[in-house]
């Protein structure tokens, strides 16, 4: 009841709770409740004519910015924040779309509907949570008080505003879900594709076994598999940009503020009674824990200060680490359950089954072992010997670790080993290790971690976006991006992008460049676009506009491919010349060998040793025991195989077949209502402004 008595008399906080809570800022543009009366604002895009207002698109993704802070507890980063922006538009798009469509169907949601979504027997979730009784039903009278109070009128309002649209919405999903049906024989195959297996036997010629030397490719050849290919090499409108970046690493000075701010709140983190009401207080991106932690389970720059000598309500740093500067400090030390253990190794690797390398790693590593005992440096063997490239770059070194962190063995072997004593030869599934021990911890501590991010400063960020905005309007008076990128001394890099491209190499994605290019001509630069870690500018320098790859340009690309399909030619027509008898007999006559795949799915045709093969596993369940097919062109291999038994599943349960029917139903629903909203989409006349407004 404290809940609910909280409600009552926040009243006016309760849409916003639920809006957190439930996602509801995801679905409000169903509601209206952002449009702009009189449409006063700016038109940032039109739906048949219906305008998508700037201040409702802002407020909408302003809403999903700090929906994110809310659960992250950090700003949206750049690149994220262009994606959202992007959906945000979409889903105002098809918002509209779905409302025209509601429309023209006449669909509307009576009075007396939205009193049963809050008052009816089976009220709607949302009533159902917030006004719950604890017992999985709702404690009308709380529900009454709610809806009689004059100052909780305005929320109800817009509660009922959204049940009404969400029964709006379920009214039109269930108009398009009415064309969808799912029979019983529909029921059965998906049943029969997930759980079904079949076992075969095979012959194979795989492609990749044909010399070189044996196919000819002439130029004819080639051209011919152009033409009847042809469609394969369109390609869309593509772009070639030049572009600067600066890194919004932050500065030395930025990051002298953060040590000066930390040095600054050291005196009251150590005088605080209360550590977790600290570091909420002053923002620490890491949160308080009751936990304690061992050496090995702490950021390496944090344990070494801590651990080196741990002393109960000690504050130590400032420390650098993980991209942050930390003042830790130590609540508690105990001796800890496990003991952690730093070590260094040297690996010479071995396969398992491999007796004779297994033989050579093992007496290698006991001559190394040798010579370090005779005085050679541990560290510079393991650089020029170890076959661990990461940890031999540290002359073997593996840092701390806790139990259950390495194979057994190696586990075992380091956690009975004295500090500077070499163990080894150790035998694992790698290969043969020599251990040193360099040092131990039996202890573990409990700590408040107060850290602040090393980021850059507001004034480095206006700094690096002022030193873009120079170059680029000095390179459009100019006329030469690279003169004006040199004298900056900011180095220009290259890339290619292809319309509807996502993801850019060396920028990453970025909605902003991608809607720039959209109407971009060539040498047009762009406005200065904020990425996670940078800021660039770019320049369009060639448009290559939608067509297909030439002849010549393709040309290094269709040799592969031709001599590949010369290839399967080559195998085919050996297999489909050698299949009489039986399945031995053909092996035997194309040089090859009968093999066995065991437990083949529809659902997953996947054959072990050869990959996904869908030709052979689809060749297979249409066959009968006993059954042997022709010749089979498959992925990588020709094939004839052989049924060897089929299994087919279980007779269905009721509880199975909801569960498919409903996974069906879902699946085509979905497919049905993309399709559906594609549509309206190719049919409708959409404007989009947005580049007017979001430079």
């Amino acid at each position: 009841m404290g809940l609910m008595t909280k409600m009552r008399d926040n009243t006016g906080a309760v849409l916003w709770i639920l809006v957190v809570a439930f996602g509801i800022i995801f679905m409000l543009q169903d509601t209206n409740v952002f449009d702009v009366i009189g449409a006063t604002g700016n038109v940032i895009g039109k739906v048949n004519g219906q305008d998508i207002t700037l201040e409702e698109y802002n407020n909408y993704v302003n809403n999903q910015v700090e929906a994110y802070r809310q659960r992250t507890g950090e700003s949206m980063p750049p690149q994220a924040l262009d994606s959202e922006r992007d959906r945000v538009f979409n889903e105002l798009i098809d918002d509209r779309l779905r409302e025209q469509e509601m429309n023209r169907l006449g669909i509307e949601v009576t009075d007396d509907e939205v009193r049963q979504m809050v008052l009816g027997d089976q009220p709607h979730q949302i009533i159902r949570t917030f006004f719950g009784d604890g017992q999985g039903n709702v404690d009308q009278a709380v529900l009454r008080n709610f809806i009689e109070n004059p100052d909780a009128r305005e929320d109800l309002i817009r509660i009922e505003d959204y049940l009404r649209t969400e029964r709006r919405r379920e009214k039109l999903d269930q108009l398009i879900g009415a064309t969808i049906r799912v029979t019983e024989q529909d029921i059965i195959d998906e049943h029969r594709r997930q759980n079904a297996r079949v076992d075969v036997r095979f012959v194979s010629l795989p492609y990749a076994s044909v010399p070189d030397s044996a196919i000819s490719v002439t130029e004819r050849d080639l051209e011919r598999f152009y033409d009847d290919h042809r469609d394969e090499f369109e390609r869309k409108r593509a772009y070639t940009l030049s572009y600067v970046k600066i890194s919004k690493a932050p500065t030395a000075s930025d990051s002298s503020a953060i040590i000066e701010e930390i040095e600054r709140l050291k005196p009251r983190f150590e005088s605080a009674e209360d550590d977790s009401l600290f570091l909420v207080q002053n923002f620490s991106e890491r949160p308080y824990t009751d936990a304690y932690f061992r050496r090995d389970e702490l950021d390496d720059e944090i344990a070494d200060a801590v651990f080196s000598n741990p002393s109960e309500g000690e504050v130590i740093g400032p420390v650098a680490s993980g991209g942050a500067i930390h003042l830790v400090k130590i609540i508690d030390v105990a001796p800890a359950d496990e003991k952690s253990v730093k070590a260094r190794h040297i690996l010479i690797r071995a396969a398992e089954g491999d007796d004779e390398r297994r033989q050579y790693a093992r007496d290698l590593v006991a001559s190394i072992r040798d010579r370090i005992q005779a005085g050679e440096d541990f560290a510079e063997l393991a650089q020029k010997l170890s076959d661990d490239p990461q940890s031999a770059q540290r002359g073997g070194d593996l840092g701390w670790f806790g139990p259950g962190r390495m194979v057994k063995p190696f586990e075992e072997a380091a956690f009975s080993a004295r500090i500077g004593r070499l163990v080894g030869p150790v035998e694992t599934q790698f290969g043969y290790h020599l251990i040193e021990v360099t040092d131990q911890s039996s202890r573990q501590v409990k700590i408040a971690d107060f850290a602040l991010n090393l980021t850059p400063s507001v004034a480095t960020l206006s700094r690096i976006e002022e030193n873009l905005g120079d170059l680029k309007f000095f390179a459009e008076e100019e006329g030469d991006f690279r003169s004006e990128a040199d004298r900056r001394d900011l180095p220009v890099q290259s890339v290619q992008i292809e319309d509807g491209q996502q993801f850019i190499p060396g920028i990453g994605n970025s909605r902003v460049l991608t809607n720039f290019l959209e109407t971009a001509d060539e040498g047009e630069l762009s406005p200065v676009v904020e990425l996670n870690d940078d800021f660039i500018v770019a320049r369009v320098d060639r448009i290559q506009e939608a067509g297909y790859r030439p002849f010549d340009e393709v040309r290094n690309e269709l040799e592969p491919r031709v001599r590949l399909a010369k290839k399967k030619e080559v195998q085919v027509s050996k297999l489909e010349a050698a299949q009489s008898g039986d399945l031995e007999s053909t092996a035997a006559s194309v040089g090859s060998s009968v093999r066995v795949a065991n437990g083949l799915t529809m659902a997953n045709p996947v054959v072990s040793g050869l990959g996904r093969e869908p030709q052979l596993v689809g060749a297979a369940f249409g066959l009968g025991e006993g059954e042997r097919s022709g010749v089979i062109e498959g992925q990588n291999s020709a094939y004839i195989i052989e049924v060897v038994s089929l299994a087919e599943p279980s007779a269905i349960s009721d509880t199975q077949k909801s569960q498919i029917r409903n996974q069906l139903l879902s699946q085509q629903r979905n497919q049905v209502q993309q399709r559906w909203l594609a549509a309206l989409r190719d049919q409708a006349d959409i404007t989009d402004n947005r580049r007017i407004f979001l430079q």
